[in-house]
């Protein structure tokens, strides 16, 4: 008899997972690469269609990721003990999922085995954003989008 090992995102905690797993859980949606405004009276996060001008937006995957700190300074770092300060996250990301205790998708590549299925199933931001290179900043809020999920 033959045991099934859970895969990893389903037997360890965020907090236990190693750099190169904790990294394979992005789904490559390219979400977290949009601009957000929040709106000065209530508070509000707003999101846009803008994407950082980094972002291949094709493949949905920063193009200059092992220096985007060189580039974009505030580019954010996603960690385990930062993840409920991250609002902004959207509802699909595998990351929030998982802090939130529920399952992957079987969309994402982990579970499906192709990083192309995130795009078959019309969660990335493929062909709906376009570059902040584009856009002027005073006009961005021209771009805010309902929702992002």
């Amino acid at each position: 008899m033959s045991k099934t090992v859970m895969p990893f995102w389903e037997r360890k905690s965020l907090d236990e997972m190693s750099d190169t797993e904790w990294e394979s859980l992005c789904d490559g949606c390219g979400k977290c690469c949009l601009h957000k405004l929040e709106d000065e009276d209530s508070g509000e996060l707003l999101f846009t269609s803008i994407a950082c001008r980094y972002l291949d937006t094709q493949q949905c995957q920063c193009s200059v990721y092992a220096d985007r700190k060189s580039f974009v300074p505030d580019c954010l770092t996603l960690r385990f003990d930062s993840l409920e300060q991250l609002r902004w996250l959207p509802s699909t990301c595998a990351y929030r999922l998982l802090y939130e205790g529920k399952v992957l998708p079987d969309w994402h590549p982990l579970v499906s085995g192709s990083r192309d299925t995130v795009h078959r199933a019309h969660v990335s931001v493929r062909n709906k954003v376009v570059s902040e290179a584009e856009v002027a900043e005073d006009d961005w809020d021209l771009y805010i989008i309902e929702h992002i999920n």
